[in-house]
């Protein structure tokens, strides 16, 4: 049985954090805070040292990262917002691939036979009743694929390039017998498929069954660019080939390979607990702070995974360590100045964001019970690693939060945009989403940038090399003057619609419209 996280030891916890927080070793490479973020990237430290081992939900070093939330908010005078103490516990369920114990092997037209590793050359979605075995030759599935070829086969298909505009996919829907579907990601893209994947495990809130695959229907496998050659030995035809063909807009041909595909999947399932952290900042009008205003951050990360260039710890400093730093650097600075608001504060440090936006969807389901909550400013998918002129918000046209976002923004000299990328969801692809769900205003924002830009170019490369990686650790380069600059425009929003007369408001004909 887990302990809870309100016992946790954390008085043991102490001297490994305060070391953290003072013992900071300079890495060739990394940058060094200035006077604005020497404080906040103290934080970051701590979050995204190798000693949390990349916060996996409900992990051991999840509920340290926790625990120092908490103690940090506590000495900012915030009180517990849910309970007795400052942890929301959410109940999940689990299904976890077990990459290790499963085996996977590709069988030429000869008989010889070329293993395969799980999550570098191949990976499949964990999901309840997968057939723990499968066998099988392969076909290529291109824009038509006869009915001979599809019976008892594993088909192949191209994937597009992942949140581009344009075709939906290369191939259609075959008629039914075929027992599994081979798709082989694309490596073009604004975001690249991680190899080797970030994650083996598939969550749910625990009042919502674990996706299963239904009896008979085909299994879905995942195949890396870099391997799919292999596929086509023996065949008429190239992975490359096809690649090149799809790229130009040329119908793909459906064929019989020569290879097929055998192997042995390991799954098991788990219950577990992760917590929310959830403070509060009560409000000083003796109405006004009947409302609430939600900031929040995702402090889950990715855990112990697939070692890349030797480093298995997924630390996930920005993605999203800096911005729980950002919600604690941001309680010291109030209670410091000793600075309230009209309106309630809630801060929320939320739990399985990368396994589904679980716990935000918890807290929302389960919100506090003594403000109602009129608004959410949401932190996540930022990168400070160029200068800041330029923020994309997403919701920026929905509601009043975002004509609140323009006018800040504007004192600080900070262009503001809407998403010029909306093939990429990410609107919908962070916490914010649940709140919007639930009729709650939201923002969330992206460093933007001009397009063919010397920053455009350093965003793409950051997505394609430290995006879900080990990589995004305390020890990449950032832009000291653009963190502090950010820090300094949350500071000014919240403030903003904290005190503003009226709450943030729906505009008509916003995306999510109720």
């Amino acid at each position: 049985m887990e302990a809870s996280p309100g016992v946790l030891n954390f008085a043991g916890m102490l001297p490994r954090l305060a070391a953290l927080l003072v013992c900071v070793v300079v890495v060739e490479g990394a940058t060094r805070p200035n006077d604005a973020t020497r404080r906040w990237w103290s934080h970051v430290r701590v979050l995204a040292d190798d000693g949390m081992q990349g916060r996996d939900t409900g992990s051991a070093g999840y509920r340290r990262a926790a625990a120092y939330v908490v103690d940090r908010f506590r000495r900012a005078h915030l009180v517990p917002a849910i309970g007795a103490d400052f942890y929301q516990d959410v109940p999940l369920h689990a299904v976890d691939f077990a990459a290790s114990q499963s085996s996977v092997t590709l069988v030429r037209a000869d008989g010889t036979t070329v293993p395969w590793r799980w999550l570098h050359d191949i990976n499949i979605y964990p999901q309840l009743g997968i057939p723990e075995t499968f066998d099988a030759p392969l076909g290529f599935t291109g824009w038509e694929t006869p009915a001979d070829l599809v019976g008892g086969r594993i088909l192949a298909a191209l994937a597009p390039p992942r949140f581009v505009a344009g075709p939906a996919g290369y191939a259609r829907r075959p008629q039914p017998g075929y027992v599994g579907t081979l798709v082989i990601d694309s490596e073009d893209g604004p975001e690249p498929v991680r190899w080797p994947p970030f994650t083996t495990t598939t969550m749910t809130l625990a009042d919502t069954p674990l996706p299963a695959q239904a009896p008979g229907a085909p299994s879905g496998f995942e195949v890396n660019s870099a391997s799919a050659e292999m596929l086509f030995e023996g065949s008429a035809h190239s992975y490359r080939e096809l690649r090149a063909m799809a790229s130009a807009g040329q119908t793909l041909p459906s064929f019989a390979m020569a290879t097929r595909l055998r192997g042995r999947l390991v799954l098991r399932t788990r219950d577990l607990s992760s917590p929310n952290v959830v403070a509060l900042l009560p409000g000083s009008d003796p109405q006004l702070a009947r409302e609430a205003v939600v900031v929040s951050a995702h402090l889950d990360g990715y855990g112990i995974g697939e070692a890349v260039d030797g480093d298995a710890i997924y630390n996930g400093a920005f993605d999203d360590a800096a911005y729980v730093a950002t919600l604690i650097d941001f309680a010291e600075q109030l209670q410091k100045a000793g600075r309230r608001f009209k309106r309630s504060i809630v801060f929320c440090a939320f739990t399985a964001e990368e396994r589904g936006l679980l716990g935000s969807q918890f807290f929302v389901k389960h919100p506090p019970t003594n403000v109602r909550i009129v608004a959410n400013i949401n932190l996540d998918a930022l990168r400070p690693i160029f200068p800041l002129k330029t923020l994309t918000v997403l919701g920026l046209n929905d509601t009043t939060l975002g004509d609140t976002a323009r006018l800040v923004a504007e004192r600080l000299d900070i262009a503001v945009q809407p998403d010029p990328e909306p093939e990429r969801q990410l609107l919908r692809r962070s916490d914010q989403v649940n709140f919007l769900r639930s009729g709650i205003p939201a923002l969330a924002f992206v460093f933007g940038f001009t397009s063919g830009s010397r920053d455009e170019t350093t965003y793409r490369r950051w997505y394609a090399a430290r995006y879900h990686a080990p990589s995004d650790d305390v020890n990449q380069p950032w832009d000291q003057d653009a963190a502090g600059k950010f820090n300094q425009f949350f500071a000014a929003l919240v403030a903003s619609v904290a005190d503003a007369p009226a709450a943030p408001a729906w505009k008509p004909g916003n995306t999510f419209e109720r």
